[in-house]
């Protein structure tokens, strides 16, 4: 079986309709079409990616740059395509673009529950520093704040390729 060819690239307003899948397939609550429209066309500080798979748009991860901090607004990967190590190839990709940006440190919320998800970010080097209480809306979910410094030389954000190619293998967080 041929491995699948992975691409990373910025989100485009043609994408919408497939992260809206994404976020409908991923999230109790997902963000309406007009605020991923919003995001990208209106906020200054927002940065959004996806990824794909064979030429499909699977997953995307949103993030603001503010200064010299990256704050990751929502990440998710399609439920038929999780298990792949797609989450963390885009979490790695995203790592190395924020830090080409400027940044210098990241965070995240993730909800208490979101084991899978807590054990990915502390595999790419996050640490919780705190919590925010009933932080997510739809249940009232206490979200854990974690934060990662974003260094040259790691080898957990250097995965994948620069060129945005894998060959193989909120905030909103599905992975």
């Amino acid at each position: 079986m041929d491995r699948p060819h992975i691409v990373f690239r910025p989100m485009k307003l043609s994408d919408l309709p497939v992260i809206m899948e994404v976020e409908r397939a991923s999230f109790p609550t997902p963000w309406p079409r007009q605020a991923f429209y919003n995001e990208l066309v209106h906020n200054r500080f927002a940065r959004y990616s996806v990824i794909q798979v064979d030429g499909r748009v699977v997953g995307y991860c949103g993030l603001w740059l503010l200064l010299d901090e990256a704050h990751i607004t929502n990440i998710a990967i399609h439920p038929n395509f999780r298990g792949r190590g797609l989450g963390k190839a885009l979490l790695s990709y995203v790592m190395r673009q924020a830090k080409e940006w400027g940044a210098g440190k990241m965070t995240l919320e993730v909800r208490v529950s979101n084991k899978i998800a807590q054990r990915l970010y502390k595999k790419m080097g996050f640490e919780p520093s705190g919590i925010r209480p009933r932080y997510y809306t739809d249940n009232q979910e206490d979200a854990i704040i974690m934060w990662v410094t974003l260094h040259g030389n790691d080898e957990k954000t250097r995965q994948s390729p620069d060129q945005g190619e894998m060959p193989g293998s909120g905030n909103r967080n599905q992975l």
